[in-house]
């Protein structure tokens, strides 16, 4: 048994400094690298990718939406063809730094409110998936489990890999809790780990209504930017060993 680790990093910019990118990347197989629109700048998409190539970690793009104060987090009335334009220059921007390094560009996950509004407007997750195939159609979609960005990328035969989450709630339909609302993060260590314990053995995982609802995880998601960041992903990744699950990068479904 084995599952892919991945992490949300290069958020830094100018003189700001978010993350603890270079402390995390040991304990993870993939990173999600910010392309500049929702957080980063060229010079840390360069860093982050010389870092990742460095320790081995394989390399993804983390487009997101025009939106820096927001951190890419606030819904945009953007049309898909915008979207479609949006993750081709981002894509293909860290696409030249992953060149540049010597290293390879692996896969592409959507950031923020684009992921979470593609989850569910399938013309949304159609222009996603059709801009990641335009600039290369190997790369892996990685997108959340069950969404309408699996479904987009499974009608253009471009290959993807499913989404868990370790710190976040879920909704019966299987889409995240809004970070707006009451127990949209999972706070408490011990009970994160033990969610993604049973969400890769089992497939399930316990919604906010109690109800226990299906996964399909390839890949669980870190967040690296929290004051106990660092802790969180040595723990989660020794518990998973413990369990006798590997840790690899992700592969297409």
């Amino acid at each position: 048994m084995h599952i892919d680790l991945n992490c949300d990093l290069g958020e830094s910019f100018g003189t700001y400094t978010l993350g603890l990118d270079a402390e995390v990347i040991p304990y993870i197989s993939s990173a999600n690298i910010a392309c500049g629109f929702h957080a980063g700048d060229a010079l840390v998409m360069e860093q982050t990718v010389g870092l990742c190539a460095k320790a081995g970690v394989s390399v993804g793009a983390h487009p997101g939406y025009p939106d820096l104060q927001g951190f890419g987090r606030r819904n945009l009335a953007a049309s898909p063809a915008e979207v479609r334009s949006y993750v081709t220059y981002q894509v293909g921007a860290l696409a030249a730094f992953c060149k540049a390094a010597g290293t390879q560009l692996r896969h592409v996950k959507p950031h923020g409110a684009m992921y979470n509004m593609a989850g569910k407007d399938p013309l949304l997750a159609a222009a996603i998936a059709e801009a990641v195939a335009s600039v290369d159609e190997k790369l892996i979609l990685l997108a959340l489990s069950g969404s309408a960005m699996i479904e987009a990328a499974k009608a253009i035969g471009l290959p993807y890999a499913s989404e868990v989450f370790a710190d976040r709630a879920y909704e019966e339909d299987g889409s995240l809790v809004a970070r707006t609302k009451a127990g949209a993060m999972i706070t408490d260590e011990a009970l994160a780990i033990r969610r993604v314990i049973g969400m890769v053995k089992n497939g399930t995982v316990e919604a906010v209504t109690g109800k226990v609802i299906p996964l399909s995880p390839d890949s669980v998601c870190v967040h690296g930017d929290g004051p106990k960041a660092l802790a969180f992903v040595k723990e989660i990744r020794a518990a998973l060993t413990a369990e006798g699950i590997d840790i690899e990068p992700m592969a297409a479904a």
